[in-house]
């Protein structure tokens, strides 16, 4: 047969594998050395900021306990006697007299206290009825109790014969009450350090009897403290 050729087909086969199969790539030492070397250096970069952040609450824990013993506290003062002598007598006003024993606590640690003059006024309704003076400037050592003694009678004691019977009428219904306020100006010192001055108040409400001394409801009674 003229032009007649015959063609063996070829058949090509792929391997579907072959397709799909990854490349594997050869990386250097130096590649792995580099590695090494980030992973170490996020693992210390970790470790310092641990360390830092330990060490900065030591730090706040430590400067919170000391703000906590350092703070300074406000005195604390207590009523422990009050009387108003010859209250039982209608008279008692040409000789009125007041007395009262009153104590400040230093309740701070290492803190002391410094006061200028202390002055008393007793009132009565609200009605200023004498003023003395108490103390002189003193020092108040941490720890520390003083005891405040005043008198107010004759100059210091404004009582007319209309306040003495309207003490007598409220010692009719039980107790005639009264409240003794303490002033000054104080600084609390630390070692060289002063605070700036602060008037102080402490304000102690207490009542008598029918025999003019002190109810047992008012003795040894904590006097609120403010400043000013």
């Amino acid at each position: 047969m003229h032009g007649d050729t015959t063609h063996v087909p070829i058949h090509y086969h792929r391997n579907h594998n072959d397709q799909f199969k990854p490349i594997r790539r050869h990386h250097t030492a130096r590649y792995y050395v580099q590695r090494v070397h980030d992973s170490l250096s996020t693992r210390v970069s970790k470790v310092l900021c641990g360390i830092f952040l330990s060490l900065l609450a030591i730090v706040g824990l430590i400067a919170f306990i000391l703000w906590l013993s350092l703070r300074p506290h406000r005195p604390r003062f207590y009523i422990h006697d009050f009387s108003v002598p010859g209250l039982a007598q209608e008279s008692g006003f040409q000789n009125a007299e007041v007395k009262f024993f009153v104590t400040a606590r230093n309740s701070n640690q290492h803190i002391v206290i410094n006061y200028e003059v202390m002055d008393g006024t007793v009132y009565y309704r609200d009605q200023n009825i004498g003023t003395t003076p108490l103390l002189f400037p003193f020092s108040q050592e941490p720890k520390n109790t003083t005891e405040v003694h005043g008198v107010l009678s004759g100059a210091t004691l404004t009582v007319t014969s209309q306040r003495w019977a309207e003490f007598l009428n409220d010692r009719a219904q039980g107790s005639v009450v009264f409240r003794v306020e303490l002033t000054s100006t104080i600084k609390f010192k630390i070692s060289t350090w002063q605070s700036r001055r602060h008037r102080m108040h402490a304000n102690c409400d207490v009542g008598v009897g029918p025999d003019g001394g002190i109810l047992s409801t008012y003795k040894d009674k904590r006097c609120p403290v403010y400043f000013s």
